[in-house]
């Protein structure tokens, strides 16, 4: 009898030691082997109702910590209001990845805004300022559109500064930034006169200082458009490595490179073709891939295609087509996206058709 209890014993000591060495090796199991993406889907319609979104943009690597916002965040900024009039959304919205998610009408704001039309021009500085356009219009229409401004706002929500000027600032409808932690260029496409500037600006614990506003590129076509207000110099993506901005030019459907973006002095017009692929359909949004290549979003108001709508589309720099795939099975959907080199997330698209924010992990090839 005790021989037998004793065997009973052993068995279940063994069945223990295998069951531990299973949770253990589940436990263990290597996160980059999953089959399924990590992604996360939130709306982007705070309590006010705003809806529409354009801009989206990561709180980067080393962001000051304290304040409202903090590194791996996502912000949203909403164009049209509660009404869903073009040009009169006034919100930023933020995503906390690993926090909880959004349902309709419960997306958290950071900022709202005394201007209204919030763009695609957003953007977020390391050294702790969120920067953000807006084109406002009255009626939604281009008869009613507005200069716009840029606005720097501190990490706790707060505006801190507001600039205009009826050159270097007619319509910012997207920036790219050259971040480098104490100054930074700025980058921004003007839609109202078919123009990109640079800011140069130094970065203060308190505030932005501009030091020097430059004409770097002039002559993209602008058009008032019946369903996007207007269409114009739109995504802008910066390569340090050669010094070469890229310039999304909605209008006549083309990408541009231009040279020397952060010293040149006087526009180049246009800037040299890197593409005019016959995948790209109203191109807005532009920015790197961690791999490299381009990523823009197809906005479908120009050269449109009921096959692929609302669609994200890979090149290579030198224009080479890659992939696309499309966030939403209508058109005009694909607006906004960012990506970043670091933290548990790096690509963040939205759809301005559903009102929703995806934010993924993407490996690199």
């Amino acid at each position: 009898m005790q021989q037998a209890q004793s065997g009973y014993t052993l068995s279940r000591i063994i069945i223990a030691a295998g069951l531990g060495l299973w949770a253990a090796l589940a436990s263990a199991a290597d996160p980059d082997d999953a089959f399924i993406p990590q992604v996360i889907n939130s709306s982007t319609v705070p309590a006010n109702g705003d809806v529409n979104p354009y801009g989206v943009a990561f709180v980067p690597a080393h962001f000051p910590g304290g304040g409202t916002i903090a590194a791996g965040d996502v912000l949203v900024g909403n164009f049209n209001g509660s009404a869903n009039v073009q040009g009169t959304g006034t919100t930023i919205v933020q995503l906390t990845p690993r926090g909880p998610l959004a349902p309709l009408g419960m997306a958290v704001t950071f900022f709202t805004s005394s201007l209204p039309g919030l763009s695609t021009a957003l953007g977020v500085l390391s050294g702790g300022f969120v920067i953000v356009g807006n084109v406002p219009t009255t009626d939604g229409t281009f008869a009613t559109i507005g200069q716009g401004a840029l606005q720097v706002i501190d990490r706790h929500g707060g505006l801190v500064q507001t600039w205009t000027n009826s050159q270097f600032l007619d319509g910012p409808w997207d920036l790219a930034v050259d971040d480098h932690g104490d100054h930074a260029h700025i980058f921004v496409s003007n839609v109202l006169n078919g123009t990109v500037s640079r800011l140069d600006v130094a970065v203060g614990t308190k505030e932005l200082t501009l030091l020097k506003k430059t004409t770097i590129a002039a002559g993209y076509p602008h058009v008032p458009n019946a369903a996007a207000v207007i269409l114009g110099p739109t995504g802008l993506a910066f390569d340090r490595g050669t010094d070469m901005l890229y310039v999304a030019s909605t209008a006549d459907n083309t990408i541009y490179a231009v040279p020397h973006a952060t010293s040149r002095t006087s526009p180049v017009t246009r800037g040299g073709v890197v593409f005019d692929d016959s995948h790209l359909r109203g191109p807005l949004a532009l920015r790197f891939a961690p791999n490299g290549d381009l990523l823009t979003a197809n906005g479908d108001a120009v050269n449109s295609d009921p096959l692929h709508p609302s669609e994200i589309v890979e090149f290579t720099t030198w224009g080479q087509f890659v992939r696309e795939y499309n966030v939403d099975s209508s058109q005009g959907g694909a607006f906004g996206i960012d990506t970043v080199h670091e933290g548990p997330f790096n690509y963040a698209v939205i759809d301005d058709v559903t009102n929703t924010l995806s934010v993924y992990r993407l490996g690199e090839r």
